[in-house]
Parts: C-alpha cells; structure tokens; sequence
C-alpha cells in the first residue's frame, strides 16, 4: 500500500496541472485586481445616482437639464438615420455590386474615421461662415453686399453638428456591415435570384436582416461617440450632457451636479447597449459561407454607375477629403503660426502621453486576455467585462470619476499630514500625468483588450499543452510562446490606442495638469478664439495619425473574400 500511495503522489505531482490551480488563483486575484481599478471611475459616476440631490441639481433639473436631454435625443436620432443609410448603402454598393472605381472605394471610404468631429466642425466653419470662400464667392457672383441681401444656412447649429458626426462615424456601420456582407452565404443569396429577386430585393429581404446583428453593432458605437462628443457640440452652442459638465464643473464649481449630470449620460449608454442587445431579441444568425467561394456581385452600368459611384464618393469627399486639402491649404499659408515652436512642444506632449499609455493599456490588456485563457470561470468573464466599459463611456463622464475620488484621496492625506506634523502635502495626484494617463486607460483598455484577446485566441489551446509536458510554467509560456506569436496583434493594439489617445479631447480636456497642453486641446483652444488658421497644423497633424489605423483596417479588409 505504501508503494501504491506513493506511485499515486507522484503521478500525482508530475502531472501537467499538478499546482496550477494555486498559480492560477493568482492570475485571478491580478485580473480581478485590474478590473476593479479600472472601473473605479465609473462606479463612483453610478454612485452620484444615489446621492442626494442639492439645490445647484434641482437648479438644472429646473432649467437646462430638458434642453440637455432633447439636443441629445435629436443628435442621436439624426446622426442614427445618417450612419445606418450611408453605412449600409454605401456597404453594401461595394460588396455586392461591380462598378468603376469600386475596389477604391472599399478602403477609401474608412478614411473619414481619421478626422474627428471636431476638426470637421471647426474646418467646415472656416469654409462656410460669412467671412470664408464660399460666401464671398457667392456675394462677388451675384453682387451682394451685405448678409441681409441673401439667406445661408448657419453650419453653427443643431443640423450642423449632425452632419459633422455623421461625416466621421458613418465608417463604424460601414465596416461592421460590410463584413456582415462579405461572410454571408453565396447560396442564400443565389436562392432569392432564383425566386426572382432582383438586386435590390435581394438587398432588402435577404442580406439586410442578416446584416442587422453588425448593423445595430456600429449604430450603437456611432451613439456612443455621439453622446461622448464634447468639440463639436460646444463649438456649435449645442447644449448637451458633455458641454453642461464641464460647464457645471469648472464654471459653478459643482462636483457632485457635475457628477449627478454625468450619471445620467452613463444611464443613456447603457441604455444604448441594452437597446442593442434587446432589438437582437431571441433571433439567431447564422451563415454558411464558405470561403473559397467567390462572391457573384451585382454588374451595374450606366446611370446606376454614376449614381453608385457618386454615393461612394460623397462621404469621402465632404469626410476627409475636402476638410484635409482645407486643413494642408491653411497650413501652408499660415505655416509660421501653425508650426511654432508651442507646435512641437504640444506634439511632444500628446506623442509622450499616447506611447505611455498604449504601452501600459497592452500590458494590462495581455495580463487580462492570458488570465482569461487559463481559467474561464464566471468571476474571470465578469472582471474582464468591467474592465472593458470604458470604451462606451465618455471622457467627461471618465474625467469626473477620476477627479472625484483622486481629490478625496488628495484632501484626506492632506488633513491627515496637516494635524499629525503640521505640513501640508496639497494635490498629489489631481492634475497629474498620473491621473490622465490612469483616464486613458479607463477609456481604451477595452479596445487594446479585445485586440490582444482576439490575437490570444487564434493560438490553440493544443500549443499550452505541449508547452506544459515539456515543463514550462504559466510565465514562461507566456513569455515564449504567446507574445512571440501575438506580436502582430499587440503592434495593433498599441497602434489603436496610440492614435485614440492624441485624438481624445473631453477627458484631457478636464483632467489634463495645468500648463500642459496637447495637439487636441490646442485646436480647441485655438477655435475657441476664432484662430481656426492658426490651428490647422495641430488640426492637420491629428488627422495625418488618425490615418494609421485606417491603413491597418484597409490592409486586413484587403485580405478578405473578394
């Protein structure tokens, strides 16, 4: 028995998991860890739910808290329409139908996503207000003197700050659709021409309802953005949730109606997810395409040609191409002021900040998607899952969580330091790099994460147990193994939140330390004041980054089925 005991243990201990779990707890313990530091910020937003509301809330709730909330609704609503028609036309133009220009088109139309709103609004203001080409075009045209002698319409409203979101976020439903389109069944779409479905019967009754699921999905991140928008609606004086906290917060000086207007926008997005998910209802979609199958497109010529290609070309034209040659056209001529010497200095501040946090928003992200991968319990999903809602949260709303328990912490060490030595310690971490760095990765963790875990599921599972019987830990593998074979996704993930970083405003904007500027702040501060031409080279600089993950979208879309 003595001998059986012991071959036991020693089968026992030599066996490939033998101590993993006490490793594996670790991993749990740092994942868990991670998730909850993460969204520290938002909780603490949820928590102004709960809060009892003073006298400066029910001011708001009394005065502009409905205008709020109905410049909201309709920015949501048109921008809503805007992306799903321009989206999913000009997909599906290009996916399924076969005209000149047509493989142009499909990476072309990503390049909107490289400007942000912002500097659309801040652009399309140079080019159409009374002073700018276009209305001095038409008065020297037509022989008109003043404004009164002539109606245009003002770019600085409501409608305005619709179609520059629609402009640069149509792209989020053109490539989920898009590659909805391109992974659905050949045969399915085959049938409907067999029962007599011509193209655009084919398009409405088979591929849209299949393509809904990835529709909903990039209707609901160009909400999401919508409602995050801080530039644009307060260049054009659209009040909105973004542009009533800061003015709460820096203004009036109010935390906790800063905090409390703050938990209603979060109350908006996560309405906006459940949305998504409850229009999904019980359906399920399902393809089965395969991929060496050859997609048999659609030839159209003539006047549908032109019409097709004209409604590609439109949203490049007014989303990136028109605003760059304006943007290069007033760098150019206002080069000594647009390229000063603050230039470079803000250009090294965003460059700083955006490699810092990419790099720390990788790290995290592998040390969540690796301790997912060795153990997928529930605690494991919901930790990475909370880790992950920052990307659908603004960066007002992320600011004023950061800020709010950060100047807790901050008076408390000083109260603590002033009555046990007599010293007083002031703001250690309120408006720190710290602290805007710790708001970046609340922001884009989730997208460096879903990149690393996307790359660390590709790997089989077959690799981690060979690795094991040949001895190495948890560690090594990772070390060996994994990252050499992630590299190109982490190279993305770090590229992704690189260029999220420089083109982020709300959040640098508020949580930012004084006297430190950014690319995105000095634009808004420069078009604040109306020196649109002395922004264009931070403005030009911007897009010229937001470029690079277009190109990393285009390359990976090129590897598609043709």
């Amino acid at each position: 028995m003595r001998r059986q005991d012991l071959m036991q243990n020693l089968r026992v201990d030599s066996h490939p998991l033998s101590g993993k779990r006490s490793r594996l707890s670790g991993w749990t313990m740092l994942v868990v860890a991670i998730a909850a530091f993460i969204s520290l910020p938002i909780l603490v937003v949820l928590g102004g739910v709960f809060t009892n509301a003073n006298a400066v809330w029910s001011h708001l709730a009394a005065t502009v808290l409905s205008t709020y909330i109905a410049n909201s609704l309709w920015l949501m609503l048109g921008v809503g329409l805007g992306v799903v028609i321009i989206g999913t036309g000009t997909a599906w133009l290009v996916t399924m139908c076969r005209f000149p220009g047509r493989r142009l088109f499909e990476w072309a139309l990503l390049l909107p996503l490289a400007a942000p709103a912002y500097i659309l609004a801040y652009t399309y203001t140079e080019f159409l207000e009374y002073y700018g080409p276009v209305q001095t075009l038409l008065r020297a045209w037509f022989g008109w003197r003043t404004v009164q002698d002539y109606w245009f319409p003002n770019v600085r409203s409501l409608w305005g700050a619709i179609v520059m979101l629609v402009l640069v976020l149509y792209p989020y439903v053109y490539l989920l659709a898009r590659t909805a389109f391109l992974g659905q069944s050949v045969n399915t779409l085959e049938a409907s021409r067999c029962l007599g479905c011509g193209a655009w019967q084919s398009f409405v009754r088979v591929a849209l309802p299949l393509a809904r699921p990835a529709i909903m999905a990039g209707l609901a991140l160009a909400l999401m953005e919508t409602l995050g928008d801080y530039g644009t609606v307060q260049f054009f004086a659209v009040d909105t949730f973004t542009t009533g906290i800061y003015r709460t917060w820096f203004g009036m000086n109010e935390r906790l109606a800063a905090t409390q207007l703050a938990a209603v926008l979060l109350l908006f997005i996560f309405g906006l997810v459940l949305l998504e998910r409850w229009s999904r209802g019980q359906a399920r979609y399902y393809q089965t395409a395969q991929r060496e199958q050859a997609l048999s497109r659609y030839r159209i010529r003539g006047a549908r040609a032109i019409a097709a290609w004209i409604a590609c070309t439109l949203p490049i034209g007014f989303g990136f191409l028109l605003p760059g040659a304006l943007l290069l056209q007033m760098s150019f001529e206002n080069a000594e002021q647009a390229f000063d010497r603050r230039f470079w200095q803000f250009a090294t501040n965003s460059l700083t900040l955006a490699a810092v946090t990419a790099g720390l928003a990788v790290v995290l992200a592998v040390i969540m998607a690796y301790g997912l991968r060795l153990q997928r319990t529930l605690a494991m999903r919901l930790a990475t899952q909370l880790a992950s809602m920052g990307y659908a949260v603004p960066g007002a709303v992320i600011a004023v969580g950061i800020l709010v328990p950060i100047g807790a912490f901050d008076n408390a060490i000083d109260a603590w330091m002033r009555s046990t030595f007599g010293v007083s310690t002031g703001l250690l971490l309120s408006g720190t790099i710290a602290a805007l760095i710790f708001a970046y990765l609340v922001r884009f963790l989730a997208l460096s994460f879903s990149t690393v875990d996307a790359s660390l599921t590709n790997i089989k599972p077959s690799l981690d147990d060979a690795a094991r019987s040949l001895g190495h830990s948890t560690t090594s593998m990772l070390a060996r193994i994994h990252l050499p074979l992630m590299s190109r996704g982490l190279l993305a993930a770090m590229v992704l939140v690189f260029v999220d970083v420089i083109k982020e405003l709300p959040a640098t904007l508020i949580v930012r330390p004084f006297n430190f500027d950014t690319l995105a702040v000095q634009v808004y501060n420069l078009a604040s004041d109306e020196r649109l031409a002395d922004a264009s080279g931070s403005a030009l600089a911007i897009v010229l980054v937001g470029i690079i993950p277009v190109i990393l979208l285009s390359a990976g879309m090129s590897q598609s089925r043709r």
